[in-house]
């Protein structure tokens, strides 16, 4: 049995290191522990992804759904110090984690709540016990469901010394953030299990759960692994490039202005899946509908983009077609509002194989055989050429449609999950942005007092898996929109202290601006000049976010 106090030194161990090399290391040979245990079926899953700071894998639709306000509440009642001590030793803090920690040595005696539904406290928490007590949060629901996360999390405080107390702080807000991403876990999993890191890479690409893949691992059966219908594969990416990057005869396509979906056929079951691969199905009727009757297949996994259109024939805003993808209530009346147009343009499954290792010729042959067009549906079009004026023209059509700008694809190309490469290009128009996290915010003045007026922007450290400060925008944002931006960042407040508002990291805006400089105010040693809002990125994760490489990059450093 792996307890949490162990998995707790392993995250105080690797936050005094640096390197990653070592870091791997440390996580490494946790997980041979674990093996060694005889608990490795049950536990390595549990720990794999809590090392990361995630509770469940991306594509599962199970949420924890707890928030500050809800952890603030459990984190009194098991110190025995109110609300507004936790609140206000987070603005002296910083961290939840820290305050979490300090809470409980100063609530010297532990809360006195006879759990009535409980069997009774263990002496150390195990992983697995801490994982199905988190499960039975996230699973929580109707009438009373509040209180019976608080009482869950209540339990779990008072079971946990004051240190560990810091850490399950952080990994139920998801702020774990000691500097192990999916990097380090993939290759501690290859040097653990005496795997090759390509086979570890391609399993996870495959199945998109770091935890069933250390399980894989250690059985010695990551050849084994194959695509799943009903759980997303990473789609492959592009990178950015300009005419005659690609040599020789290539595919272009219209790159759309729309949003990245994935989609599952399962026989009359069929799943879509957004470009951070969850589950948004239940917004999507209408593209359901669509593919369970223009789809002849009875079972495949596309690739596509879901555009929305205005009575004009062109893209509508991204944020409007993001209305839809966020949609829980009124889908039907939302549906009618903003209808979507489905453009397919890869096949990675069909009937029982994997195509992924197909060229795109020979993948583009298998989705044209299974797709019947109809007024919401198409294949996109694709022209095979050597001649830059075709792909030039091909460029300009997409422009004046409203849409983005084209794809070149090598014809031979197989489909990589998750690869960023030169055998998918995209070409788009020269105008740099930078996708930033939303770190903190303001409340506005005068009419938009009531408003969440401006926002903290970050760039991602990938060494440190830190957010670094870059600047603020409050431009390009009207008041409908602020109105929305208060609502959606009320769920992820930490702190506020007059007018500042510390925010959870979990929303990435793209944001424009007029130049980089240098500059000694913001953790990242960079300023944005005149930045503004061009749009939030509900289809991309933190971890997508730009790099601090990128911006130095960018700037000329």
């Amino acid at each position: 049995m792996t307890t949490f106090r162990e998995f707790t030194d392993t995250c105080e161990e690797i936050e005094k290191i640096s390197g990653s090399l070592e870091i791997t290391a440390v996580v490494s040979s946790l997980f041979q522990r674990i093996s060694e245990s005889g608990c490795h079926e049950t536990e390595l899953p549990i720990v794999a992804r809590f090392v990361m700071g995630r509770i469940f894998p991306d594509w599962n639709a199970v949420e924890l759904g707890v928030g500050p306000s809800l952890l603030y509440e459990s984190m009194s009642r098991a110190s025995g110090i109110s609300v507004k001590e936790i609140k206000q030793l987070i603005r002296e803090t910083g961290d939840v984690g820290d305050t979490a920690k300090i809470a409980l040595e100063r609530g010297a005696a532990k809360s006195q709540t006879t759990f009535l539904d409980f069997t009774g406290a263990a002496t150390e928490l195990s992983m697995s016990d801490l994982f199905e007590r988190l499960l039975a949060i996230a699973h929580a629901s109707g009438t009373g469901s509040q209180q019976t996360k608080i009482r869950h999390l209540q339990y779990l405080f008072s079971t946990a010394s004051p240190g560990e107390s810091g850490y399950l702080a952080r990994l139920v807000l998801g702020e774990l953030r000691i500097g192990v991403g999916e990097g380090i876990v993939r290759d501690a999993i290859a040097q653990a299990a005496g795997e090759d890191v390509g086979a570890v890479e391609r399993a996870y690409m495959l199945i998109n759960d770091l935890g069933e893949v250390a399980v894989t691992a250690f059985r010695h059966d990551l050849s084994g692994v194959t695509i799943v219908i009903g759980r997303p594969i990473k789609l492959m990416l592009a990178q950015t490039g300009s005419f005659g990057d690609i040599p020789g005869t290539y595919a272009v396509e219209w790159k759309f202005d729309g949003v990245r979906v994935q989609i599952h056929k399962d026989g009359n079951i069929v799943r879509i899946f957004s470009r951070k691969l969850e589950d948004v199905t239940e917004s999507l009727p209408d593209v359901v509908k669509l593919v369970k009757s223009n789809i002849h297949a009875n079972q495949v996994i596309l690739d596509g983009e879901a555009v929305a259109v205005g009575l004009d024939g062109k893209p509508l805003p991204f944020q409007d077609i993001m209305r839809r993808f966020r949609r829980k209530y009124d889908v039907s009346a939302m549906a009618q509002k903003i209808p979507l147009y489905l453009n397919l343009f890869d096949i990675m499954y069909l009937d029982g194989a994997s195509l992924i290792d197909k060229e795109l010729l020979a993948r583009r042959e298998r989705l044209d055989e299974i797709v019947e067009p109809a007024e919401h549906l198409r294949v996109a079009e694709q022209r095979c050429t050597d001649d830059s004026d075709v792909a030039h023209a091909m460029y300009q059509e997409a422009l004046d449609a409203g849409h983005e700008g084209v794809m070149m694809k090598t014809l031979d190309s197989v489909y990589s999950p998750g690869k960023r490469g030169k055998n998918w290009l995209k070409i788009k128009p020269i105008m740099e942005t930078l996708d930033l996290v939303v770190v903190g915010a303001d409340w506005g003045e005068g009419r938009r007092a009531n408003l969440i007026g401006s926002y903290l922007l970050a760039c991602y450290d990938p060494a440190t898996s830190e957010f670094l400060e870059i600047g603020r925008v409050g431009t390009g944002i009207t008041d409908e929109q602020l109105s929305e931006l208060t609502e959606l960042f009320s769920q992820h407040v930490i702190s506020e202290e007059g007018k500042t508002i510390e925010l959870q990291p979990v929303v990435v805006f793209e944001i424009a601006y007029e130049a980089i400089q240098k500059s000694p105010h913001y953790a990242s040693g960079y300023a944005l000049r005149f930045p503004r809002l061009v749009r939030v990125r509900f289809d991309k994760t933190i971890e997508d976010a730009d790099s601090v490489e990128r911006v130095e990059r960018l700037a000329g450093g």
